[in-house]
């Protein structure tokens, strides 16, 4: 787990103003990292910040004395205005081991998939690794913990990185948050969780991304589809909670999906209902088309008949009126007949609509202005069952700042995007190449044919020579017998 920390050198006192022995000064005391104590603060484009406090004017302008004075009261705006809160993050650097539990989960059963430590088969950067599934037919759970907090009046931001190798046609690729205490050794598929979210794919029907909520101990599904990428290259996935029950899906950090809680999950009642005791009243004319009442039939209608004989039918010349009986043509369909007349229909002037019953408040329903909230997030994990494998996850993060985790994702798929797609396409061209040699079908195939067609060609002759042979044996024969 690392936290971002400003490193700049004309950053330093920044730096050294939100340090424990300083942080009177800002006031941002939760921005600290509990485990070591020191400054957690992820600091934005000071240069700017500078320029929007001061105007035109540059520090060289100012007095030592006014630069004495504007300078720290620049820093702590720029404190106050900049920290980002990471809760979580993970690039899988070294000692990730030591952060991350490997669950027991199938184990009894032999069912539980190793995770390899690797940047893969083809990638951007060979450093950057993360964890990828190895083996076929297997359960995979794997988990790491945090320092537990809650999002209320937070905004919630889970991101990370997945990539899917084997060119995946049945298996998941999301990841769970987790709330309260878990036994990690035990982490599995009956395990609860707080958020599921992620891309699934399975077959030609199931390839969306995962937002799954739980509320009241109930699992809701996203009601609205969110496709997935389905290629064999690394893709960042990122799901945004916001305090006012907004939400916002994105992936390589372009917004594919947003909306509300309220309206995109059932994780409440409805708002609104049809008014149950409501009634269609008996008068409501709800016919948008009403027979033509100065339509009338047609004299003779009701005589034309619905079969008439067959003109070209004829009587077979082998038909006895004696035995057979009197002959009679066959009837067919009579093609003026058009049915039980019917008058044409009309608009009808008195047409009120489909009638609707009326809408009314739910007595169901009760808001719940926490409805966001997850009091007591403590644990990320992976649980997937995998047809085939190859996944591999990278650079998780947890946090409260949407810009911070679209810049980490700049720099981490963002780098290295372009040189992985480079690699990959190298390493299928290989591939192709491989195959065709250890495979050569179709020379293989034309050279089956020569070779029967050769054999049909000497079948052939040999059949001409036997032919031959025995032509001129029977001339033989029957000069003896003469």
């Amino acid at each position: 787990m690392s936290y971002p920390v400003t490193k700049s050198a004309d950053m330093s006192k920044l730096h050294w103003l939100g340090c424990p022995r300083r942080r009177q000064l800002c006031g941002k005391t939760d921005c600290l990292d509990p485990r070591i104590n020191t400054c957690a603060f992820s600091l934005h484009q000071p240069t700017t910040a500078f320029r929007l406090s001061l105007g035109a004017a540059t520090m060289a302008d100012l007095s030592l004395s006014t630069r004495n004075v504007i300078v720290p009261l620049l820093l702590l705006s720029l404190i106050s205005v900049s920290c980002a809160k990471v809760f979580f993050e993970e690039r899988f650097d070294d000692g990730w081991e030591n952060r991350w539990v490997k669950s027991d989960w199938k184990k009894d059963e032999n069912m539980a998939g190793e995770w390899n430590y690797t940047s893969g088969k083809w990638n951007g950067d060979p450093n950057d690794k993360g964890i990828q599934t190895s083996e076929d037919y297997r359960f995979y759970a794997i988990s790491a913990e945090f320092p537990e907090f809650s999002n209320k009046d937070k905004t919630l931001v889970f991101q990370f990185s997945v990539k899917h190798e084997q060119k995946l046609d049945c298996g998941g690729g999301y990841m769970k948050l987790l709330s309260g205490e878990v036994d990690q050794k035990k982490f599995g598929g009956d395990t609860p969780y707080s958020i599921m979210f992620g891309p699934d794919i399975c077959g030609y029907s199931t390839k969306k991304v995962h937002a799954i909520l739980n509320y009241n101990e109930t699992n809701h599904l996203l009601k609205k589809d969110v496709p997935c990428e389905t290629d064999q290259l690394s893709h960042v996935y990122t799901f945004i909670l916001h305090p006012d029950a907004t939400y916002n899906i994105l992936i390589d950090n372009v917004e594919k999906k947003s909306g509300s809680l309220y309206s995109d999950w059932d994780l409440l009642p409805p708002k609104t209902i049809k008014d149950p005791e409501a009634k269609k009243p008996e008068d409501w004319d709800d016919k948008e088309y009403i027979p033509d009442p100065e339509d009338k039939k047609p004299e003779g209608y009701d005589d034309i008949p619905k079969e008439i004989p067959d003109v070209d039918a004829k009587k077979p010349e082998d038909w006895d009126d004696e035995e057979d009986g009197e002959w009679t043509a066959p009837t067919i369909p009579n093609p003026e007949y058009k049915g039980p007349w019917k008058p044409k229909k009309i608009k009808n002037p008195n047409y009120q609509g489909k009638w609707k019953a009326p809408v009314i408040d739910n007595p169901d329903f009760k808001d719940d202005p926490d409805l966001y909230v997850y009091p007591n997030l403590k644990y990320v994990g992976v649980e997937l069952w995998q047809v085939k494998s190859g996944t591999l996850f990278d650079n998780v993060l947890i946090c409260d700042d949407v810009e911070y985790a679209k810049k980490l994702a700049e720099e981490t798929w963002g780098k290295n995007k372009d040189a992985e797609k480079a690699a990959f396409d190298e390493a299928e061209k290989k591939r192709v190449d491989e195959e065709s040699k250890d495979d050569p079908v179709d020379s293989d195939a034309e050279d089956d044919e020569d070779d029967d067609a050769d054999d049909l060609e000497g079948e052939d002759s040999n059949a001409e020579i036997k032919q031959g042979d025995t032509d001129e044996t029977k001339e033989e024969d029957v000069k003896d017998e003469l």
